[in-house]
């Protein structure tokens, strides 16, 4: 079963004092690109949180996310008293007059350095116990996502793949039309240079000529890749590098096909197996 690396997880959890929302976002990439966005209290978690996403998610440009709303009236900042005061009574000796405004000198006293004091937060082992249980409730949630989105790319896989068979079964019944057409041309053009020819020597050469044109393997060899494709697009993992390797191989005998062909209805069933593997190629980036 494939996996999209498109995927979206949301958790939101609601503490006593606080509201603790968790997002994942994911696109695609060649590798795991993680990027964490979490609270300074939490930070110690950190490398544990990137564990478990690169276990889930494998690969893909990730962003994690976790937001904190306090909903109690507590707050961890506070003023600091003894500071702002020490500021205002410098600002009044600057001013030197005796009706300056406390409301206006309190105003610029709490833009100085040090005016707020912000009490660091202990972590609660206990706390983050809940917040651990929710993050994977986002990653499950990310991952139906990924699964999700990756069944219309299977869908297309396998239709795109049957054209391609299609196709692939119209050159093989081409090929022998193709054969006779090679050898009346090559006749009729020695024909028309009007000399006398070595009929034994002749269809040694035709014999040769032919053998360089001949696509046998390449159809054996790209119909193998079809089904190999198949086979790993339906096993347990989803492996987008590997169905991504088995693309440049179906690529390679089709090319190879059309530079052999040298016959008009041929080269057009070679351009729509090239066409509908363009298309699986620009999908198959975005397979995890």
């Amino acid at each position: 079963m494939i996996q999209s690396m498109t995927g979206y997880g949301k958790s939101v959890l609601q503490l006593p004092t606080k509201k603790v929302t968790i997002e994942i976002k994911s696109l695609n990439s060649k590798n795991l690109d993680l990027n964490v966005r979490i609270p300074s209290y939490y930070k110690e978690k950190e490398l544990a949180v990137r564990k478990k996403l690169a276990s889930a998610l494998v690969r893909g440009k990730v962003d994690f996310s976790i937001f904190v709303e306090m909903t109690a009236d507590e707050t961890s900042t506070t003023i600091n008293h003894g500071v702002v005061k020490e500021y205002m009574q410098q600002l009044r000796n600057v001013v030197q007059t005796g009706t300056t405004d406390d409301v206006e000198l309190l105003k610029m006293a709490v833009r100085m350095p040090d005016a707020l004091k912000t009490e660091r937060e202990e972590l609660d082992e206990n706390e983050w116990n809940l917040i651990n249980t929710s993050v994977d409730v986002a990653i499950k949630d990310i991952v139906q996502y990924r699964i999700d989105e990756a069944a219309s790319l299977e869908i297309d896989f396998k239709e795109r793949i049957a054209n391609i068979k299609t196709y692939l079964e119209e050159v093989k019944a081409l090929d022998g039309d193709r054969v006779e057409n090679v050898k009346t041309r090559l006749k009729k053009a020695i024909d028309d240079l009007k000399v006398d020819t070595d009929e034994n020597r002749f269809e040694q050469e035709l014999i040769y000529y032919l053998e360089k044109l001949d696509i046998n393997e390449e159809k054996v060899r790209l119909a193998n890749h079809l089904d190999y494709f198949l086979q790993t697009m339906d096993s347990e993992d989803s492996n987008g590098k590997k169905l991504g390797f088995i693309v440049q191989e179906m690529g390679r005998e089709i090319n190879t096909t059309g530079s052999k062909a040298n016959f008009a209805p041929m080269q057009k069933a070679v351009i729509q197996m090239k066409n509908e593997l363009e298309q699986i190629k620009e999908q198959i980036l975005n397979v995890l």
